[in-house]
């Protein structure tokens, strides 16, 4: 299943691979303003061979296990390296759920990339994967990452308190969540 590759209209979203390293280390290190203030404290050797070598086996063991589907998106044209997105805590039966997440680096911002990965992997995780729900959250001051989730569907469910560390601090999020068309009462 990680040979899995999702295509959108603009990109094509993978699974990282080894020889990702460079172009993963280079967009983070060129967005580490934009990507520090929505993420969680970042280790000491951030972007090192080491660092990618620790995720990297975290993804694959994630992969193997079905609990987490890491994903890097590529545009299509070029194949540059835009940024990531996860489905991460899938949950099977009885709940058939997962969590959302997602990063873009600063020079793609407002092009619609995000928007249209989203689609892409929602799309995946309900046929391919046979759930029925999904979730997201996002800080409250983050109004780029929630269009994002509204204009995919997802609907705001409320306000989950010192929710996940971002920065160094446990901070509240807006929790949002998608349902399978069909799924429900």
């Amino acid at each position: 299943m990680r040979d899995t590759v999702i295509v959108s209209p603009r990109c094509v979203i993978e699974a990282p691979r080894k020889s990702d390293y460079a172009d993963w280390a280079d967009l983070r290190n060129r967005s580490v303003a934009h990507l520090q203030k929505w993420e969680p404290l970042w280790p000491s050797d951030a972007h090192s061979k080491r660092d990618y070598a620790r995720r990297l086996r975290a993804w694959e063991t994630g992969w193997r296990n079905g609990h987490g589907y890491i994903f890097f998106m590529r545009r299509q044209s070029d194949r540059v390296l835009l940024g990531g997105l996860s489905l991460t805590h899938v949950r099977g039966w009885p709940s058939q759920s997962a969590t959302l997440g997602y990063w873009l680096g600063a020079p793609f911002e407002g092009e619609g990339y995000m928007r249209e990965c989203v689609t892409a992997v929602c799309d995946w995780s309900f046929h391919t994967l046979d759930l029925g729900r999904i979730e997201a959250a996002t800080l409250e001051t983050n109004e780029r990452s929630q269009e994002v989730l509204t204009s995919n569907g997802f609907v705001r469910e409320g306000l989950a308190k010192a929710y996940i560390e971002i920065a160094g601090t446990y901070q509240d999020h807006v929790l949002f969540g998608l349902v399978r068309s069909g799924r429900g009462a």
